[in-house]
This record gives structure tokens, C-alpha cells and sequence, in this order.
């Protein structure tokens, strides 16, 4: 049960959404966007949020959007991860966040909600980034296209009230080889202590983190490493974790040193299946 009333807003535009967030926020409403609803609601009823202004984008046409257009896959952000893993569009993204949650949950998450949430791991995050997708955005200054690396690369970078739209990806990279793998503690449907996902391009192996750090992450500097032809695979692995760029985790899920062990060998595992599809490709 969530223990605060708040004002309940539905609007079917991308400008009312806008204008509803700066109206109410002049307030002091401290409004929040919501499609999914599912960790608003989840951290409302532990008392680690408060609003009294929701406002629901399932209304806008522009955000309940899956398509190829122009050679994009344009997804809107009230898609739920279900929607995108029935689809199928886009492979890696559909088994990527087929296991983020239970079917029930999947059916309510988000895309928006995932990649623009604070909880941590934003697994729905890493097919987009090894895509060099771009993210439509919507603020007081209008409509915005951002490559998606400048803006939820790492901590989340949106101006206050800026609504995400859209996601879109070049449809060049949708059936590129790929790998995704997932460890939890124990359960195959929970946090992840490592999530790696891969695309195979010609230039070499992409690869994106989630669970590791305390941000999900895409790394050059990792993928130049790893796709370091003269040293062997796991000379590469060692290197890679040696230059991490964001401390690796320690927390109630996991120790930062098990954590490195499962990350050396989920990442041997990944590059050696990459590998292999390659060569089958």
C-alpha cells in the first residue's frame, strides 16, 4: 500500500506531458513520469519515494510506437519488455529482457521505465548501447535526437522534466551475431551479479555491462582490449577487468571479489559463443 495521495494525469501529447511536469513541479508536486508504474510503486510502499503528481505517457501515441521506419526499429517508451520479446524485432534486445523480470512483471515493466529507472541495473539498457542507438527526447526546449551513449551511458543524464520518447536503432544492427548472458545469486529471474551482452560488427566484439557496478556501462577502451588479437583470450579478460572503469560491486547480493570471479569467467564464456557464432555466421 502506498501511504501518500497524489493527482493522477493522463495526457495523450508529448507538449501536455511537458507542460504538465513544469506546471506541477512549479508546485513543489515533485511529479514523476510513469508508464509500468512497477518501481514507483515498489519504492513508494518502502518509503524511498514520494509525489503527489503522476503523470501517465501510456496516452501518447509517439511512446506506444514498434516499427521499422525509414530503416530504424523505432520503439516508444511505454512498449512493455514483454511486447519486445514477443516481437522480436531486434534479437538481442528480446532475449536480453526476457529474463528481467516474471512474465506477470514484464508485462507491466517498461522500456522507459528500464532505462530511465533508479533501480541500478537497467538490463533493457545494453542491446541499445551496442546498437549506437539514438533517444528522442522531449523538454521545455522542445524535441531533441541524442546518441543514447551521451545521455544513460553510466548514471542517467536527462535535464529535469525531460521526457524519453523513443528509442532508435539502425536496422542494420538488429540481426547481428550476438551473445547475452545472465548470473544471479540464485534464482534465474532476479538482479543480476553480472549481465553481459554482446553484437558481433565487423570492427570486432561490442560488449555492455549490467550488475557489476553500481551503473550499467558500454566501454571502448574494454572493447579494444578484448578485441586485442595478439594476446591470448584470457591475457585479454585479465586486462579488461584491470582497467574497470567503475568500481565493482560489494553488497548483499554479492562480494566484489565473487563478483570478479563470476565476471572473469561469464566474460571468457561470452567471447569464446561469440566466437563460435562467428565462425558458424
Amino acid at each position: 500500500m502506498i501511504s501518500f495521495d497524489f493527482e493522477y494525469y493522463k495526457p495523450t501529447t508529448v507538449e501536455e506531458a511537458v507542460r504538465l511536469f513544469q506546471q506541477q513541479d512549479s508546485e513543489g508536486k515533485e511529479p514523476l513520469y510513469y508508464s509500468g508504474g512497477t518501481e514507483i510503486i515498489s519504492m513508494a510502499r518502502l518509503n524511498q519515494l514520494r509525489t503527489r503528481a503522476v503523470i501517465d505517457i501510456k496516452g501518447i501515441p509517439e511512446c506506444n510506437v514498434m516499427q521499422i521506419r525509414h530503416e530504424q526499429l523505432v520503439i516508444g517508451a511505454a512498449i512493455t519488455l514483454t511486447a519486445l520479446s514477443e516481437a522480436n524485432l531486434f534479437p538481442l534486445l528480446g532475449e536480453t529482457v526476457r529474463n528481467v523480470a516474471d512474465y506477470t512483471n514484464r508485462n507491466k515493466i517498461t522500456v522507459g521505465g528500464n532505462l530511465c529507472g533508479k533501480f541500478i541495473y537497467r538490463e533493457a539498457l545494453l542491446p541499445f548501447l551496442l546498437a549506437d542507438s539514438h533517444v528522442v527526447l522531449a523538454g521545455t526546449k522542445g524535441i531533441r535526437h541524442v546518441p543514447i551513449h551521451q545521455i544513460l551511458n553510466g548514471e542517467p543524464r536527462l535535464e529535469k522534466g525531460e521526457l524519453l520518447v523513443q528509442i532508435l536503432s539502425d536496422r542494420r544492427y538488429l540481426n547481428f551475431p550476438f551473445v547475452t548472458v545472465k548470473k544471479t545469486k540464485q534464482e534465474k529471474i532476479d538482479y543480476p551479479i553480472v549481465r553481459i551482452s554482446g553484437l558481433r560488427s565487423k570492427e570486432g566484439m561490442r560488449v555492455a555491462f549490467s550488475g557489476v557496478s553500481a551503473v550499467p556501462f558500454r566501454s571502448w577502451k574494454i572493447e579494444e582490449v578484448l578485441n586485442n588479437p595478439s594476446l591470448p583470450l584470457e591475457e585479454r579478460v585479465e586486462n579488461a577487468i584491470r582497467i574497470w572503469p567503475v568500481p565493482i560491486l560489494n553488497d548483499i547480493l554479492s562480494s566484489a571479489a565473487y563478483r570478479t570471479f563470476v565476471l572473469r569467467n561469464t566474460l571468457t564464456d561470452a567471447i569464446d559463443i561469440a566466437a563460435l557464432e562467428r565462425r558458424i555466421v
